[in-house]
């Protein structure tokens, strides 16, 4: 909301030395979120003035229309003579009244104007348009044509109220008072401790029975329905300059005088206002829910097909508009053109002032992807009371600017409402701030903001009906809190209970964080959410769990409604934007939390805020939740170790991803099961099934490898990459935490190496299990030390798996005999299960 100082000081008697900067810094203090403060014409200097067209020349022969101009600026130029002037626009003519800046001013931006000869003749000025002298767009892309009536030589500066400042406030969703003039100014008063000059105090007449007939079939949807008639609008009326200056400072373009007028009051009062051609109403206009399928072309020339939900105004035709949100073109008011013939002005209108619903405006602007001025407002709450005075201004307003005439017809159509009351404990705002602010202050506050307040303990609120977002007693503690300065609250720290710490998960997320990081792997947070068109990028099945989505009710972007349920369509994400941004060379990871819907789906119960929620109630809250287990996930990328004098490097791999869910399963004290696997967006022949035993069953809890070359390509991604993705909580809770000391033995250890030739199919893991358990206790390591494969000495479809077997006995030293017998046992299993045969 832009707000000009000098339309501010209309209602508020500001000091006269009190700068933009200063209204700022008490609006912040009072908790509004003034954003910058604009000095409009800070760098214009003058001189600047009004001046008359005498005569115009057309300069031939260059590759633009120009013009050679003498105009009448008075004595401005100090002499009397007409200005020569060159300019290159076309909308105005011999006699019309233009702004001219005359040598020596300064324009904003820092434009100086001088003399200077150009197009063969020489040019004593400017003859200005809107954008050069910093005013915003008029609607009219040229010179600025001034009133017939204006003085010659006028001052252009004080004419056109150039210099001002404007406060552009980021009003929240909340704070629908604050979308006007009269909300701000109200804010202003209440900070300086000055009255306010209320512009919605006007005298209204009662309704009659000599209004324009309108029938509310939807009191729900419209509690509040004034219609009043002005006639006899003079169809060459233009807005005056002041009113277009307004909007203009506002971030609003000038279109014609009556929807200036109504855009004007809506911007004073916060009240949208809408203006209907009387000769293009057929009937009595209606507001009702629209018929499924019907249609309307709003005001911006689009045809649009409406929902059963969507509140329209209608006459005997059908839709003649969008409540809330935008006129039909069937209505719309048309403006005198003389240029066009046969175009007849709009010369009676029919003022619409209603109030409706904020979630049906709001729906039906994002259903239609139609916000406006008016649903704004609307979304974030009007004040009801405001409608009849909005419609009154607005009526007085086209009569002293366009000659029209009331007619004494005032249509209301209200339905009944209660104002709405809060009981408030009087210490209530002093037990949420911690700070002493007594009876006395409260009471003061809430009056200063429009409340009625009676009462002594117990204090009874009536809510002033511009203020809809006052709904409850933390809602009034806030109002006395933030009146009375949130600087003024003490700091106190909080003094958590001592001895808890860190909990288990949490701790585990920490160890596992450090030791990706301490193996090269850098940590990348993405934000939770995906579309779900990303399962298929990842080639899961179409039933697959993974696809079951918590989608959001109100997403921060349509493209991505859904909550994840994998890390790795964020960590791929920063891949590719890394990559392409030059760094080739990656391995990131990410441990956060998934979303997995529920079965049941629940609705989250309204926790108390001025206690602790009780563990029933924090029961209930997470039940319905989602359930919400902490995965973690690398993807890799490029060179994984780099090339340098002391050799060659080697790039990134299936191993390395299996590798990093080895190091996490370490740190979760867990038993890795690795096996060869398929799923998803891993390549079918490098792609490892990674597996827990969990209460005597095995569980897949992940998957590591390389990525499939079609996920690759349909993601944009570096070839080869690789990616491995773990169920933390679930090696949470089959780890064993609890530190290990290393046995240091004071015995030598016996080794003894075995070769053995198996199918190819049959997974290494198979046999080194074999091997682990036929060995016996006095195994104390074993490791895969090579793989080799080779048809004229194996044969086809054989592999060779040659381990490293370590023995040692805690309480002597292990004779040859001994270490070959465990070896041989070893062997026999492993032949036994696996069909293994010694190699050589």
């Amino acid at each position: 909301m832009r707000v000009p100082l000098s339309w501010l000081r209309e209602y508020v008697d500001l000091p006269a030395t009190e700068t933009g900067r200063d209204v700022q810094a008490k609006l912040i203090s009072a908790g509004l979120e003034v954003e910058t403060v604009e000095h409009l014409g800070a760098d214009l200097k003058g001189p600047l003035v009004v001046g008359q067209v005498l005569t115009i020349e057309e300069l031939e022969g260059f590759k633009k229309p120009i013009r050679f101009c003498t105009v009448d600026v008075g004595q401005a130029n100090g002499t009397g003579e007409p200005q020569e002037i060159v300019c290159g626009a076309r909308n105005f003519s011999v006699g019309d009244k233009v702004v001219v800046v005359l040598p020596g001013a300064t324009l904003p931006g820092g434009f100086s104007i001088s003399a200077r000869k150009t197009y063969g003749k020489v040019s004593h000025g400017m003859i200005c348009s809107s954008d050069e002298l910093g005013m915003g767009d008029d609607g009219t892309h040229g010179i600025i044509v001034l009133p017939p009536e204006t003085e010659v030589g006028k001052d252009a500066v004080e004419l056109l109220e150039l210099v001002d400042e404007v406060l552009d406030i980021a009003v929240t969703a909340n704070r629908g008072d604050c979308l006007s003039i009269r909300g701000v100014a109200r804010e202003t008063a209440i900070a300086y401790g000055l009255p306010l000059r209320d512009p919605a105090l006007l005298d209204v007449p009662g309704p009659n029975a000599f209004g324009y007939p309108v029938k509310v079939s939807d009191p729900a949807g419209c509690d509040r329905f004034t219609a009043r008639t002005v006639t006899g609008l003079s169809p060459e009326a233009r807005s005056p300059i002041w009113l277009q200056r307004r909007l203009q400072k506002v971030g609003m373009r000038p279109i014609s005088l009556a929807v200036d007028v109504t855009n004007y009051v809506m911007m004073e009062l916060g009240q949208p206002l809408h203006a209907y051609d009387r000769h293009q109403v057929q009937g009595t206009i209606g507001v009702r829910r629209a018929q499924e399928g019907e249609k309307i072309v709003t005001l911006d020339g689009v045809e649009r097909k409406l929902h059963a939900e969507d509140l329209v105004i209608t006459d005997d035709r059908g839709p003649i508009g969008l409540a809330g949100v935008m006129g039909g073109a069937d209505t719309e008011i048309a403006d005198h053109d003389p240029a066009e013939e046969g175009a007849a002005a709009t010369t009676d209108v029919i003022i619409e002032a209603a109030h409706f619903d904020q979630v049906s405006v709001a729906r039906t602007a994002r259903r239609h992807k139609l916000s406006s001025e008016a649903s704004r407002r609307f979304e974030r709450g009007v004040d009801p009371q405001a409608a009849s005075a909005a419609a009154q201004r607005t009526v007085d307003l086209l009569v002293l600017l366009a000659g029209g005439t009331a007619e004494a017809g005032v249509t209301e159509v209200v339905a009944p409402s209660a104002p709405h009351t809060i009981t408030l404990a009087a210490d209530h705002p002093d037990k949420v701030a911690g700070v002493t602010y007594g009876r006395e202050t409260v009471v003061r506050r809430l009056q200063e903001v429009g409340c009625d307040v009676y009462g002594q303990d117990e204090l009874i609120v009536t809510v002033p009906s511009w203020r809809p977002d006052l709904t409850d007693p933390n809602d009034l503690a806030e109002e006395v809190i933030r009146l009375e300065g949130y600087e003024n609250l003490p700091s106190t720290l909080p003094r958590p209970p001592a001895g808890r710490g860190l909990t288990g998960r949490q701790r585990l997320h920490r160890r596992v964080g450090r030791a990706l990081a301490g193996a090269g792997y850098v940590e990348a947070l993405n934000y939770p959410f995906v579309s779900e068109q990303v399962f298929d990028q990842l080639g899961l099945e179409a039933d697959d769990p993974a696809r079951r989505v918590v989608k959001l009710v109100n997403p921060l972007s349509d493209e991505e409604p859904a909550l994840r349920t994998s890390l790795l369509p964020g960590l791929l994400a920063a891949l590719r934007r890394n990559d392409g941004r030059g760094s080739h060379d990656l391995a990131l990871f990410e441990t956060g939390l998934v979303f997995q819907p529920r079965d049941a789906a629940r609705v989250a119960a309204n926790l108390p805020v001025d206690r602790r929620p009780s563990p029933d109630d924090i029961a209930a809250l997470n039940a319905a939740l989602p359930d919400q287990p902490r995965h973690v996930a690398v993807v890799l990328a490029g060179a994984r170790e780099q090339a340098g004098w002391w050799g060659k490097g080697r790039p990134a791999d299936w191993a390395d991803a299996v590798e990093a869910a080895r190091t996490v399963a370490r740190e979760a004290g867990a038993e890795l099961g690795i096996r060869k696997g398929q799923y998803g967006p891993w390549h079918p022949g490098r792609c490892a099934e990674l597996t827990v035993t969990v209460d005597g069953a095995e569980r897949v809890v992940g998957h590591a490898g390389e990525l499939h070359p079609r996920v690759l390509k349909t993601l944009g991604l570096p070839a080869r990459a690789c990616a491995m993705e773990l169920d933390l909580d679930v090696l949470e809770r089959v780890g064993d935490t609890v530190p290990q000391a290393p046995s240091i033995s004071t015995f030598p250890v016996a080794t003894q190496d075995v070769a053995l030739v198996v199918d190819a199919y049959v997974p290494a893991s198979d046999v080194e299990a074999a091997l682990r358990e036929g060995a016996g206790e006095l195994l104390e390591s074993i490791r895969l030390f090579d793989v080799y494969e080779n048809a004229e000495q194996l044969g086809e479809g054989r592999k060779s798996l040659a381990y490293a077997l370590r023995f040692r006995a805690d309480d002597r030293t292990l004779t040859v005999d001994e270490a070959s017998a465990a070896r041989e046992a070893a062997v026999a299993l492993a032949t036994d299960r696996t069909g293994a045969v010694l190699r050589g």
